[in-house]
């Protein structure tokens, strides 16, 4: 049974989240929109354009949500997360972040292209703008590719603006291709705690970065868009004066990793935005004193953060722990009293990318009320 069977007919019913089978994912559409409208804001008020990451949500809806405030496009992860938005109707301004690689995702790649409009996609390496200049060429349409840089995590990207020139020449030999400009997301950074040392390690980050761009500038490809940037250094990148556009992702959400980082200096429990992003769990025993049960565990969300905070439904200061693969503990304050069998106890989500890969559906609420539901489009996209 899918969640729209159990949960369609309460849409619209005034206190209808309660009423919710779970564990659910669940979105609060105020909080979500405020999200949205705030980047939005801050990005304009740079001068500055947004293509948000749509590896956070995944999700059509959101997305469109994200254009209609602004949003020049979305960034993708995998070519998969790009061809699901396509074809929920998502089709301009799409940027596969990670690099296509093998015969068979090229093909994918170049089908994409046809139907969408400014695609563009990363590549670090001579054999794959080689490749990529071939398919494109054969197809009879340009493709667009924007040069990764390595910020220094030694994932993907080219690592001296000696190489970042390199395979800018490389670009220009090939008519299949246009150069577009370049990417490089800072993203060991972004969950540092502390703003200042956050801000030191993004400053020498984003020394780094301008040499590449006068490298390439130098060598006769100043790069059209500079795009980088995430949730934890986005107030510190647009005064760095490097990047034309950002990549945030995380801040429609604000997991559990972000919450926790003092995003814009005036400390963490200042944060311009807010969870809307969270976990409805329910008691499902408590025979044990000062503890209570719930049917959420490993399969209810991301276990490579730290656990889920408990943001309603059990004494303030409650503590969660993962009890195995389908339950998790409620732990109140001494003296508190622990939530009831029955109980609905609200949780945020730990880490909200690998969280949300785990469902199929958003319930969407606003206030105790089930608004809608949204597929998450893009869930197991990740080739």
């Amino acid at each position: 049974m899918t969640d729209h069977d159990l949960h369609a007919h309460l849409i619209g019913a005034q206190g209808s989240r309660r009423d919710l089978n779970t564990p659910v994912l669940v979105i609060d559409k105020p909080a979500l929109e405020r999200n949205i409208a705030r980047m939005a804001e801050f990005a304009a008020g740079k001068g500055l354009k947004l293509r948000p990451h749509a590896k956070t949500h995944k999700s059509v809806d959101i997305a469109k949500l994200q254009l209609a405030a602004g949003a020049v496009g979305l960034c993708c992860a995998k070519i998969g997360e790009a061809e699901a938005l396509a074809e929920g109707g998502v089709t301009n301004g799409l940027l596969i972040t990670s690099p296509v690689v093998s015969t068979l995702a090229i093909a994918r790649l170049i089908a994409l292209n046809a139907v969408t409009t400014d695609l563009m996609v990363v590549t670090d390496h001579p054999a794959n703008i080689a490749a990529l200049g071939l398919a494109a060429a054969a197809a009879g349409k340009p493709l667009k590719v924007m040069i990764d840089l390595d910020p220094g995590i030694h994932r993907t990207g080219v690592a001296s603006p000696e190489a970042a020139v390199a395979l800018l020449e490389a670009i220009g030999g090939q008519p299949g291709l246009i150069y577009a400009g370049l990417q490089c997301y800072c993203g060991m950074q972004q969950h540092i705690e502390s703003f200042a040392d956050r801000k030191a390690n993004l400053e020498d980050r984003g020394a780094y970065i301008r040499s590449v761009i006068e490298a390439l500038t130098a060598a006769g490809g100043p790069p059209p868009i500079v795009s980088g940037s995430g949730t934890g250094s986005h107030r510190i990148d647009a005064e760095l004066g490097i990047f034309t556009e950002f990549q945030v992702g995380s801040y429609v959400f604000m997991d559990g990793q972000y919450l926790i980082c003092d995003i814009a200096g005036d400390g963490a429990d200042a944060s311009p935005y807010e969870a809307s992003l969270l976990i409805d769990a329910r008691v499902v025993s408590a025979n044990t004193p000062g503890m209570a049960t719930v049917d959420a565990g490993f399969k209810a969300m991301s276990t490579d953060a730290e656990p889920p905070k408990v943001l309603g439904g059990a004494p303030e200061g409650s503590r969660y722990f993962f009890m195995g693969d389908e339950h998790g503990a409620i732990l109140p304050p001494s003296g508190q009293a622990a939530p009831a069998l029955g109980d609905r106890v609200i949780l945020g989500a730990p880490h909200c990318d690998p969280t949300v890969n785990l469902y199929d559906t958003y319930h969407v609420v606003d206030g105790d009320t089930l608004v809608a539901l949204w597929h998450v489009s893009a869930r197991g996209r990740s080739r």
